[in-house]
């Protein structure tokens, strides 16, 4: 038996770039697995006969050839499609102890140029072990990427991600496919509330795999060099939607997912995409070793695979695939708003209660948009106006790009929202526009007046505000604008309120600025939205708080 040596190489993309670059290259998310098992391995997969019941194989030499036949055979037939390969290490360290993992070196090594590989060990231990497993991973074995156990914290993750291995990516089991992760990973656990949280806050109970979504996030933004892309994805089961929907939010819009479970085990594909996919309709990669290794012809399986998850994630996006008629989650609730409601009330952004508002009535619910108060706040909240945006009809033409040149942030508060806004279009969507805003106070020295920023003469202008409330600020900026010929072609604001502005009228504040002015008014979540995300977490936020929003829509919803 042949053995082949693979070096590693430095690479100035991580290799979630690296992922991201296969996805839009061939249009695929299908993650191929390659998992020889001792019963299925002979000299020529994918042709006629039932494998499972093949001879054993005497030695380990023969077993180890037929092991690498039989990914080689898997990888030339699916190549165009697949957008990672992932080999099982246990499967190879199976064939015997003198040739097994060398046998993993070579398939590895097989694999074509520009295709990322996710080495499936599941390793988790810390200090001299983590580096040492770490270097038999990248170095001795050429992998781009490895699954983890997070179980041990930080510490245990750090050797595979940073210094010498910043380039590399790994995946952290979260909530895994098999019925008994449930036994842990899906224990409640108590967080306290943050520190901007009134006092009267009552502690909120989260699970095990939601912290480790959590902890991802913190470990990338640790781990981070030069490069704004995370070194960290997560394994949730496509299995279990639910805890897909929940990850995601928790992990955040930029997070990759790694999804197994669909086919053998009986996850559903359209319901994995509604639940994981990001507002881009992407992050989610799904692996699938069976439902190809046992196909009759190994290349029209992976197709067929391949298109499959494109026609989901398009239903998906189209808003199709969901009982409540959202997009891209559950309930009508796009991934993008669950987060902005998740941590908008983590931050005390937004508080249930009994608030008694300046038009006299008694809301259940209270939205402060200064507490977004700290750079991660301001760029997560960027992150869901750029989403926000990005997913309207009304702001994007039938080509895709804006119908906006520059975005205008009204003083005060607009400013600093149209600025981190503008940062999260170029960064997330590559979409370049001007920034402008207003002075309160005209300037009479220096260059003097109002306006500052782009140019925005002749040119399309995004205004961008936290809340309308009676559309003050709104109608000013317009009239601001059409006087230096600008031409608004739209609004953002974070939260709609959806409520009529007396009960003698059945227009909100936000339909009316839209009817009047003749501009569409997007917002990330409206009264409605909240209701839906409500129903879906009554038992974490308590039935009481969706009764009393759900009665409040009722008397002044429009």
């Amino acid at each position: 038996m042949t053995t082949t040596t693979t070096t590693t190489s430095s690479s100035s993309s991580s290799f979630f770039d690296k992922l991201e670059t296969r996805v839009k290259a061939i249009n695929s998310h299908l993650c191929v697995g390659l998992d020889p098992h001792l019963k299925e391995i002979t000299p020529h997969p994918g042709g006629n006969g039932d494998r499972t019941t093949s001879p054993p194989l005497p030695n380990e030499d023969e077993k180890c050839d037929a092991a690498f036949t039989f990914c080689k055979t898997i990888i030339d037939a699916t190549a165009p499609h697949a957008a990672a390969y992932k080999p099982n290490a246990a499967f190879f360290e199976a064939l015997g102890p003198h040739h097994g993992v060398a046998t993993l070196r070579r398939v590895i090594a097989a694999i074509p140029e520009g295709i990322p590989v996710l080495l499936d060990a599941k390793r988790g231990d810390i200090g001299s072990t983590a580096a040492a497993y770490a270097d038999a991973c990248y170095e001795g074995l050429g992998a781009d990427g490895v699954t983890l156990s997070p179980f041990m914290g930080w510490d245990s993750v750090e050797p595979f991600v940073t210094g010498k291995y910043a380039d590399k990516g790994a995946f952290l089991l979260c909530k895994t496919s098999n019925p008994g992760s449930n036994d842990i990973l899906s224990l409640p656990l108590q967080q306290s509330p943050s520190p901007s949280s009134s006092p009267d806050d009552h502690p909120t109970t989260t699970t095990v795999y939601e912290k480790v979504a959590q902890l991802c996030q913190t470990w990338s933004c640790r781990a981070a060099t030069s490069s704004t892309t995370p070194c960290l994805g997560l394994v949730i089961g496509a299995t279990d939607p639910a805890a897909l929907s929940l990850g995601r939010t928790a992990g955040g819009d930029d997070v990759w997912i790694l999804a197994p479970g669909v086919g053998a085990q009986g996850g559903d594909l359209v319901a994995a995409c509604r639940a994981g996919l990001n507002s881009r309709g992407s992050g989610l990669l799904v692996p699938v070793s069976r439902g190809i290794s046992r196909a009759e012809d190994l290349e029209r399986a992976a197709r067929e695979l391949k298109e499959g998850i494109n026609r989901a994630r398009e239903e998906v996006l189209k808003g199709g695939g969901d009982e409540d008629g959202g997009a891209v989650a559950e309930g009508g609730v796009t991934s993008y708003q669950r987060e902005f409601l998740e941590f908008s009330l983590g931050l005390g952004v937004l508080k249930f209660g009994e608030f008694v508002l300046k038009s006299g009535r008694t809301s259940p619910y209270f939205f402060n948009a200064g507490l977004f108060a700290s750079g991660g706040a301001l760029a997560k909240l960027a992150k869901c106006y750029a989403a926000a945006i990005m997913a309207s009809k009304d702001l994007r033409d039938e080509n895709g790009q804006v119908k906006f040149d520059v975005v205008f942030g009204p003083a005060y508060k607009g400013i600093s929202l149209g600025a981190v806004v503008c940062a999260s279009l170029y960064n997330d969507y590559q979409v370049d526009v001007g920034f402008a805003y207003n002075r309160k106070e005209k300037k009479d020295h220096g260059e003097g007046g109002l306006l500052v920023g782009a140019s925005m003469e002749n040119k399309r202008v995004l205004i961008i505000d936290d809340v309308i409330t009676a559309g003050t600020a709104i109608r000013e900026s317009y009239t601001t604008l059409t006087k230096i010929n600008a031409i608004p072609t739209g609004v953002v604001i974070a939260l709609d309120r959806a409520e009529k502005r007396a009960l003698d009228d059945p227009v909100s504040a936000v339909q009316a600025v839209a009817r009047d002015l003749d501009l569409p008014v997007v917002s990330i979540v409206s009264l409605p939205q909240l209701q839906a995300f409500l129903k879906k977490g009554h038992e974490k936020y308590g039935s009481e708080v969706l009764e009393a929003v759900s009665k409040y829509r009722d008397e002044y919803g429009v």
